[in-house]
């Protein structure tokens, strides 16, 4: 949770630029498995692409199995067909290649008999569709994907730069290939619903991508003169100030459609909706990614090799380095003021409160032990220490005669 504060505080700083190559391995590796798969295991085309006759009818306590022998015995190619089974409603949707009217009319009997569903007319729904006309449908989509393109190729350069709009249109197509690389990995079937979903998610994670540009316009205005921070450096801020409100919104994009994803064709079965909720959640969740961590990335490699940037990344290292030059030699001047004024305070030198060793003269060392000798025989005769006057005993003052008291007795 602190994490999450300090970001929607604006206090979480992400290296996007600096570690713009793992994010390309990250998106290589992403369509490296969505282009294989759409190679190998191919897209599961609706009925509306493809052609072909739809049966749906209720269950009554019927299996898959049973449903594929029926078509067996029916003469369709029972592999080449497609069955679900609709929890919710308790009914079979049985999807086959195109059928004659007669080969409809078979089937459709046949399953009302072995599934004793009442009133066939009734309850089995029965829909077919031409090949052409899927075929009209997926021509179209195509063309206007690629009328779609051409515009939003012009706009970009018009508004900002043709370079911006190549990296716009790269994460358009990464997101393009993304999401239907989902689809075939997942097996959901292409329907029109889906079309319209990409059409939907390419508007969104194009709406994103010009935000970040915009600010990464804003933030690189007025450079040519500047020597605060390169090219790359005002990107990556453009992308750490716009980091929460890209966020933001596609949070706040991804709830309703994981509620259709998730509730409405999870757990209500509603398959038309699956069909739009998926494109739409990978696709804002793939739109999300690829404006943060690929397209302005590429932009800055886009831009790296321009001389206004090369200039201005090279006065930018000499105007950092001419400032940690002034800041080393203030270091230096502020270390050697400090030793002399503790000089100062100390005439004697730093170490005169240090005990120096007692070193003596070769001479000096002779006359100690001389007296070290002397002191040695005093001790000998028993008077080491002790003075000359108490050697001689207390000096006793002269005796007078004592005087009686009284006259003097004469003779």
């Amino acid at each position: 949770m602190s994490m999450l504060g300090r970001l929607y505080r604006s206090e979480f700083h992400v290296d996007f630029v600096g570690r713009r190559r793992v994010w390309y391995v990250v998106s290589g590796v992403l369509l490296t498995i969505c282009v294989l798969s759409m190679i190998v295991r191919g897209f599961t085309l609706g009925i509306e692409f493809k052609g072909g006759a739809v049966f749906q009818f209720p269950a009554n306590g019927g299996t898959v199995e049973q449903v594929k022998d029926v078509l067996s015995d029916s003469g369709v190619d029972a592999s080449d067909s497609v069955v679900q089974q609709l929890e919710t409603s308790k009914q079979f949707r049985v999807q086959t290649p195109t059928l004659s009217d007669e080969e409809t009319a078979r089937v459709e009997d046949a399953l009302a008999k072995r599934f004793n569903v009442a009133n066939p007319d009734e309850n089995i729904a029965v829909s077919t569709v031409g090949s052409s006309w899927g075929s009209t449908i997926t021509n179209k989509a195509i063309k206007g994907l690629i009328v779609f393109l051409i515009l939003v190729m012009i706009y970009l350069s018009v508004r900002f730069e043709w370079k911006m709009a190549v990296a716009a249109m790269a994460a358009l197509v990464h997101d393009l290939v993304v999401t239907m690389g989902i689809y075939s990995l997942v097996g959901f079937e292409v329907t029109p619903s889906t079309i319209i979903a990409v059409l939907t998610i390419l508007g969104f994670s194009l709406y994103d991508t010009v935000v970040v540009f915009d600010r990464v316009r804003e933030n690189t205005a007025g450079m040519a003169t500047s020597s605060r921070r390169t090219y790359a450096e005002a990107t990556n801020d453009a992308l750490n100030e716009t980091l929460v409100r890209s966020l933001n919104t596609s949070l706040i994009a991804l709830i309703p459609v994981a509620s259709l994803l998730f509730v409405g064709a999870g757990l209500l079965g509603a398959g038309t909706l699956k069909d739009l909720a998926l494109a739409q959640f990978v696709g804002i969740a793939s739109g999300t990614y690829s404006s943060l961590f690929f397209a302005t990335p590429l932009l800055v490699d886009l831009k790296r090799n321009e001389s206004d940037v090369r200039a201005l990344d090279a006065r930018v290292g000499r105007a950092r380095a001419s400032r940690a030059k002034a800041a080393r030699a203030a270091e230096t001047g502020q270390t050697s003021r400090s030793v002399r004024s503790r000089q100062g305070a100390d005439p004697a030198g730093l170490d005169a409160d240090v005990d120096e060793p007692d070193v003596r003269e070769p001479g000096d060392a002779v006359g100690v032990a001389s007296g070290m000798r002397t002191a040695s025989a005093a001790a000998a005769a028993g008077h080491v220490g002790v003075p000359s006057a108490q050697r001689r005993g207390p000096r006793s003052k002269p005796t007078q005669p004592r005087r009686s008291g009284g006259k003097k007795r004469s003779r």
